[in-house]
C-alpha cells in the first residue's frame, strides 16, 4: 500500500448519482481525494454517453476520486477507464464470478451487460463511477453470477485500488481478454464501431478504419 493513499468512504442511503454527487462535492471542496461515495439507492445514475443507469436497491453504486499524482506512475489518463474497470473485473473474478470486460469499460456475464464504469477529470482529480447489478437486473440487462454483498465488494475493490498496480501489468492481461469484444460493437463520436477488425493499442485505445478511439468517457 502506498503511504498516504487511504480512501475515505462516505455512505449514503439515497442519491441521484454517486458520480455527480462526488464531482459537486470536490468542486465545492466538501470532499477531498482520496475519497469515495457508496449509495444504497441511486435515482438518476449516469451511464455511458450520458445515458441513465437505473439504480435498483441492493445493487452496487460507487464513485471514487484520486489525486492525479497518486495514480500509478505509468498510467496515462486515456488508459484510466480500462485500468480501473479491469481492477474491478479482477476482484469479481477472484470472488468467483465469470465476469469479463467488454471494451472499453462494460462488465458482462456471458453476453449480457451487468454494469459499467465512467471516468472524468475534476480539477486535479480523477473521478471514477461504477454501477454493478448485484441482485436486480432492469430491462435487458443481467446481474452478477455470484451472491455478493456490496460491502464485501467495496472492501476488496478499495484494497485493489490502493495497491497501485502498474498499467503495464493490467494491460498485459486485458489485451488477451480483448478478443472477447471482437463480436461486439461500441459507440464513439455518435457512430457505431464494429470491434471485429479493431486493433488494441498499448494505451488501451483502439484503431478502427484508420481512426483512433479512446476509452475515456
Amino acid at each position: 500500500m502506498v503511504k498516504g493513499l487511504k480512501l475515505q468512504i462516505l455512505l449514503l442511503d439515497e442519491v441521484d448519482s454517486t458520480q455527480l454527487y462526488l464531482k459537486k462535492a470536490l468542486i465545492q471542496k466538501k470532499l477531498t481525494p482520496p475519497c469515495g461515495v457508496l449509495a444504497k439507492i441511486q435515482t438518476a445514475g449516469v451511464g455511458s454517453r450520458e445515458n441513465s443507469w437505473i439504480g435498483l436497491e441492493g445493487n452496487f453504486f460507487f464513485s471514487f476520486a484520486l489525486n492525479l499524482n497518486d495514480l500509478p506512475q505509468d498510467l496515462k489518463l486515456e488508459s484510466a477507464s480500462i485500468y480501473f474497470a479491469y481492477l474491478l473485473r479482477e476482484v469479481l473474478e477472484e470472488l468467483g464470478s465469470k465476469v469479463w470486460l467488454k471494451w472499453p469499460n462494460d462488465f458482462y456475464v456471458e453476453d449480457k451487460k451487468i454494469g459499467g464504469m465512467i471516468t472524468n477529470i475534476v480539477g486535479n482529480s480523477l473521478v471514477c463511477g461504477v454501477g454493478i447489478n448485484l441482485v436486480k437486473n432492469p430491462n435487458s440487462f443481467a446481474k452478477l453470477d455470484i451472491v455478493l454483498s456490496k460491502e464485501k465488494l467495496l472492501g476488496a475493490y478499495v484494497e485493489k485500488i490502493e495497491k497501485r498496480v502498474l498499467w503495464k501489468q493490467v494491460f498485459s492481461k486485458y489485451k488477451l481478454e480483448f478478443q472477447k469484444s471482437k463480436t461486439y460493437t461500441t459507440h464513439a463520436k455518435e457512430h457505431t464501431i464494429a470491434l471485429c477488425d479493431a486493433i488494441l493499442n498499448d494505451d488501451g485505445s483502439i484503431t478502427s478504419n484508420g481512426e483512433r478511439v479512446y476509452s475515456l468517457r
